[in-house]
């Protein structure tokens, strides 16, 4: 038997179907504002996340050209990073490094000092500034910012005694190693350096210029100079004995001095004693701060290890020496 729909059915159907369709209008509007609303706010969010984006990016560039030595590349690099965030500490401190391996140190320091006006204490930095104080030869500048890195990290001060030496204040480096010695802490290389400086005294001597071996000696005799030290050790570098003799007791007063240790190993080469000299080198490296003398080190190492036939760590050092030139 077939039902048939009465009149009163067919109208209830039809507002139900109506009700739903105004009900999903309803819906579809409220959606669609809301996801208006999301869109607008995701363009905003969106700006911001393509402007760090693109930041990370030309900082990720900059990192990696200088780390296969294209700084020119990286700073153009940098260049974009800082034009996208201004006053960015980060960005400062490798614009810093970047000029500092250009060797171009006023622009180096002028960028590290931007970038200390925001991390005074940032201790990567100061040390940073410390290095170009030091390359440029400005020990006095190079002692007065590691004395606050030194405040910040006590172990820094063993690199404080060097400076010291570099910069001929004997007195303050013996005071400083009694200290770290009294605590216990003072490095076994420190401790040889400590005994020399106390058995030597340096009398404040105008440089004698002499050609006349025995009388250079003479002088030296007297007033154990560095200078006239140095006019002897020049002046003996075809007498092997005499550079032997003049650059040991060259080691002995002046421990600093990276030029008395280049000498006795050379010495010590020629006599074939390749071990001897290679300990006197690696000893004397610590000192050097000039690339002319880091290169005159890499060269005489090479020739220890040819002496003792390490022909690999021999190329080592002369690839070393070959950067140094480049």
């Amino acid at each position: 038997m077939i039902k048939v729909k009465t009149k009163n059915q067919i109208n209830q159907k039809r507002q139900f179907k109506l009700f739903r369709l105004a009900l999903l209008s309803l819906l579809f509007f409220l959606i669609s504002t809301l996801s208006f609303a999301q869109d607008s706010i995701s363009e905003k969010k969106d700006m911001s996340e393509e402007a760090d984006l693109k930041f990370q990016n030309f900082f990720f560039k900059a990192l990696t050209e200088k780390s296969i030595g294209n700084y020119q590349k990286a700073l153009e690099n940098l260049e974009n990073c800082n034009q996208i965030s201004g006053n960015n500490s980060t960005v400062f401190f490798e614009f810093s490094k970047n000029y500092y391996f250009l060797n171009q140190l006023n622009l180096a320091k002028v960028y590290i000092e931007k970038a200390l006006l925001t991390s005074p204490e940032n201790i990567w930095m100061l040390k940073h500034l410390v290095q170009i104080h030091q390359k440029a030869n400005h020990f006095s500048k190079a002692i007065e910012i590691q004395q606050q890195v030194a405040k910040l990290d006590l172990n820094e001060r063993s690199f404080l005694i060097k400076l010291y030496l570099y910069n001929n204040d004997y007195s303050k480096a013996k005071n400083l190693m009694d200290l770290l010695e009294e605590e216990g802490v003072l490095e076994a290389d420190f401790k040889k350096i400590k005994s020399r400086l106390h058995k030597r005294s340096v009398p404040n001597t105008p440089p004698l210029k002499l050609n006349d071996i025995t009388l250079l000696e003479k002088k030296f005799k007297e007033d154990k100079s560095y200078e006239t030290l140095t006019q002897i050790l020049k002046i003996s570098e075809n007498n092997i004995d005499n550079l032997l003799t003049y650059s040991e007791k060259g080691i002995a007063l002046f421990p600093a001095q990276s030029y008395v240790y280049l000498m006795n190993a050379k010495a010590l080469n020629s006599k074939k004693k390749f071990e001897e000299a290679l300990v006197i080198l690696k000893n004397g490296l610590d000192f050097v701060i000039e690339d002319a003398m880091e290169y005159s080190f890499y060269k005489e190492i090479a020739i220890s290890y040819k002496g003792l036939g390490k022909l690999s760590e021999e190329n080592k050092y002369l690839q070393k020496a070959k950067k140094l030139k480049s």
